[in-house]
């Protein structure tokens, strides 16, 4: 996740469903809101809801494959008390209890209980299936608005990328190609610096990339995400003042390589970054 954090809205049978997110796929929907579709007072709902042995099931299992914080301790002895009488369990417990960050709980005017899109869809099913549809129905509407936004993102990046390689071949050009050079060592010094960057990046070349993926169309870099063809973009500038520099193909490598592994870590730090966002219930 990255960055501003993005507020949507879904409306299902007349109720508005408020859903917070940083990256358009890790999406948390409101489960106040949901809740609301059943009674005046959904925090009892929601309440209700947790006190359930298959509910919990299925929020430590959950938990225990996207939080590697997640106390499995702590949900053992939940576990064992779920269906008594006596027992109670909340969102705020719950959190506190296992650490978990697949359900939030935010105070103030607009806040509330989120939970991640795979436990809110969970909890629509248990307040109405009926319901859970019209949800589903307006939640795909969504998501075919945001991915076709993730594309032109996509394809602005790709383009950047494209632009910066213009800047990396004419610098190979002036720096690396020699006038004896014949056509086809031309052309090797190009494909060579492009396979470099991949090596760097995507740890493989063009060619081992086709041939792992005969049936893929486009190349190596058409495949790659988001965060990938901006750090591409980056080094391919990098490489160029390298390529100045008059670096050696292979203490470049070494710099380009960890270029790339550090602003990939930076990238995946700001996603980590938005969960932690959420969890700690900056949703206003």
């Amino acid at each position: 996740m990255m960055g501003t954090i993005k507020k949507e809205t879904i409306h299902a049978k007349g109720f508005d469903i408020r859903i917070y997110t940083t990256d358009y796929e890790n999406e948390y929907i409101s489960l106040t809101d949901i809740a609301k579709f059943k009674s005046s007072d959904p925090n009892d709902v929601i309440k209700n809801w947790m006190r359930g042995r298959d509910t919990l099931e299925f929020l430590g299992l959950w938990e225990s494959l996207h939080n590697s914080d997640f106390n499995p301790v702590e949900f053992d002895g939940i576990r064992s008390q779920a269906g008594l009488n006596t027992f109670t369990m909340s969102p705020t417990k719950w959190i506190e209890s296992v650490q978990a960050i697949g359900i939030v709980s935010k105070a103030g005017r607009y806040g509330g209980t989120y939970a991640h899109s795979d436990i809110a869809l969970e909890f629509a099913s248990w307040v109405s299936a009926e319901f859970k549809l019209y949800i589903m129905k307006d939640y795909q509407r969504l998501k075919k608005d945001e991915n076709s936004r993730l594309s032109l993102n996509w394809n602005l990046n790709r383009e950047i990328s494209k632009l910066n390689y213009r800047i990396h071949t004419d610098a190979i050009k002036n720096y690396l190609i020699l006038p004896e050079l014949t056509p086809e060592q031309i052309s090797y010094k190009y494909a060579s610096e492009a396979d470099m960057l991949n090596m760097a990046l995507f740890g493989k070349t063009a060619k081992q990339w086709r041939d792992a993926n005969p049936k893929k169309r486009g190349n190596i870099r058409d495949d790659a995400n988001l965060n990938q063809l901006l750090v591409l973009a980056n080094m391919e500038s990098y490489n160029a003042i390298l390529i100045a520099q008059g670096k050696a193909m292979s203490e470049r490598l070494v710099s380009l390589r960890a270029l790339a592994v550090k602003q990939m870590e930076t990238l995946s730090l700001l996603s980590l970054k938005g969960v932690k966002q959420l969890s700690g219930g900056n949703l206003g």
